[in-house]
């Protein structure tokens, strides 16, 4: 008798309703249903349908199950032998998976069939893991819980939400560091654009009090509010962490003139580069020492022979540029460390409504005539000629603070602000790249209103969606399936090969569906 004919009996269940679904669809009763009912009703079923066919897969693995020795890792053999039953929640719904549990008095048991199905330790299976990730990096876990329950036959409550994707972002670090000590991958980024560029910025988010850095926390245990629904003048929230935010990519070449970047009629018509493999994420968690010394890693794995052009650009803050300082020295990469052009321009705006009126055109006129002096090199002289306008109108110390302000960021980061040298080697001078990044990875996912979050669930979204808009995702999540197993079932064998060979040779090999595969 044949394989096939077998193993009928397991999917009995499963054929019949099938057979109902398709009764169903030609029976007078659906002739005056329209499309949306039975969208809803075939998705019903349908998850039903796949549930019982899971059902009946698991069945058969368990009836395929061979009894014999089973050691562990502590070299113990397990005598004692008795079928166990566990609950899996699937996308289609729960199922029951059938094992023997191999035991022994005082001693942990071993069940081989778990590992060979690769079964997460808790309730939820891997895909609905997957599902409530995919879901928590684009909407909160409320939302989530309610996708999960309109989108799948399962549902998972809030707290379990959040511990599943806490734990689907545990090997976000793992999963760099073994990329980057792939050869293979470090040999094809290497082709891509000859400049490769370290960002870094900070981004607030609203945490609960009791996970704030030390010193936040003292002012905010201090802090007491004259109103309760709003602050007053000259309070503050006091209560925010810092996360810090990191790009790495490459990009070719794009030489301009300082009059292009002024004037866009003037612009070249080659196509602007745009960058190449980007990765971007953030940390509530590690130091910025920490961040950017990643940043490095991943650089250098990029570029392990150091043949690039390194560009790291930067908003002036004085802790990132010397961490960048050091990190180059202790790599010996010749770094060029250039000041975000966009942060400049601002501080002219502020500048300029000092002696004009904010819808003058005279101001614009003002900001574009500095900023292609700035462009040309001549910063120093730039913030000397405001200064000396603002004395001869005698502005008082007040009128003219952001004159004074401009002209100190512009003089305290003159090293920085060789643009006509940046710009004729094709440099770029903005970090759209990384203030994106600070939009997409908390702005616009972080900022809710009235959201308070915790540290390990601010750092799991953050993670999972850096993974999304980075484009790692698919390559992290066959990584972090395979880590599970390492983690949950191979340290407890003893030959560190938990299938045992317990299914016959016949019904383990595997003949692939001639279907595309659905996802």
């Amino acid at each position: 008798m044949e394989a096939s004919t077998v193993n009928e009996g397991f999917f009995t269940e499963a054929r019949s309703l099938f057979e109902e679904i398709v009764a169903w669809l030609g029976s007078d009763v659906v002739c005056g249903l329209e499309h949306e009912q039975l969208e809803k009703n075939l998705f019903v079923n349908g998850n039903e349908l796949l549930r019982r066919l899971l059902q009946g897969y698991l069945d058969l693995r368990s009836d395929d199950e061979i009894e014999g020795d089973c050691q562990g890792a502590d070299g113990e053999t397990r005598t004692h032998k008795r079928f166990q039953e566990r609950k899996l929640t699937t996308r289609f719904g729960t199922v029951i998976v059938r094992r023997i549990g191999y035991g022994q008095r005082k001693i942990v048991s071993l069940k081989p069939l778990d590992a060979e199905l690769n079964l997460p330790i808790e309730q939820y299976s891997y895909g609905i893991r997957e599902r409530v990730a995919t879901e928590v990096a684009l909407n909160g876990f409320n939302e989530t819980v309610e996708a999960i329950k309109k989108t799948t036959a399962a549902q998972v409550p809030k707290r379990q939400v959040e511990e599943l994707a806490r734990r689907s972002a545990s090997d976000f670090d793992s999963f760099y560091k073994h990329r980057q000590a792939d050869p293979k991958q470090s040999n094809q980024l290497e082709k891509t654009g000859e400049i490769i560029v370290i960002s870094a910025d900070g981004k607030g988010v609203i945490l609960r009090t009791e996970d704030l850095r030390p010193q936040t926390q003292k002012r905010a245990l201090l802090n007491h509010k004259k109103l309760d629904k709003r602050l007053t003048k000259g309070e503050k929230r006091n209560s925010k962490r810092m996360a810090t935010v990191a790009s790495v990519y490459t990009i070719a070449r794009f030489i301009r003139t300082p009059e292009q970047i002024i004037d866009p009629e003037k612009s070249c018509v080659d196509k602007r580069p745009k960058p190449e493999n980007k990765r971007v994420w953030a940390s509530l968690v590690k130091e910025p020492e920490l961040v950017i010394s990643d940043a490095f890693d991943e650089a250098l794995h990029r570029d392990p022979n150091k043949q690039k052009h390194w560009v790291a650009l930067v908003d002036g803050n004085k802790t990132q540029l010397n961490l960048l300082k050091k990190f180059s020295r202790q790599h010996h990469i010749n770094l060029t460390i250039v000041l975000d052009i966009i942060h400049v321009i601002e501080y002219l705006w502020k500048a300029a409504f000092v002696f004009y009126d904010n819808t003058s055109k005279s101001a614009e006129s003002w900001v574009s005539q500095r900023l292609l002096s700035i462009l040309q090199g001549k910063s120093s002289l730039v913030a000397s000629l405001m200064r000396r306008s603002a004395t001869l109108q005698q502005l008082s110390s007040q009128e003219r603070l952001n004159v004074d302000k401009c002209a100190n960021y512009l003089l305290n980061n003159k090293a920085y602000l060789k643009y006509d040298c940046y710009l004729n080697a094709g440099y770029p001078i903005a970090t759209g790249v990384i203030e994106g990044a600070c939009r997409h990875l908390i702005k616009d996912r972080m900022d809710i209103t009235g959201a308070r979050w915790s540290l390990t669930g601010a750092e799991a979204v953050l993670r999972l969606r850096s993974l999304h808009i980075s484009g790692d995702w698919y390559e992290y999540w066959r990584f972090h399936l395979r880590q599970e197993y390492e983690r949950n079932h191979l340290p407890l064998y003893f030959d560190a090969v938990p299938l045992m060979k317990r299914v016959t040779q016949a019904r383990c090999s595997i003949t692939p569906l001639s279907l595309p595969m659905l996802v």
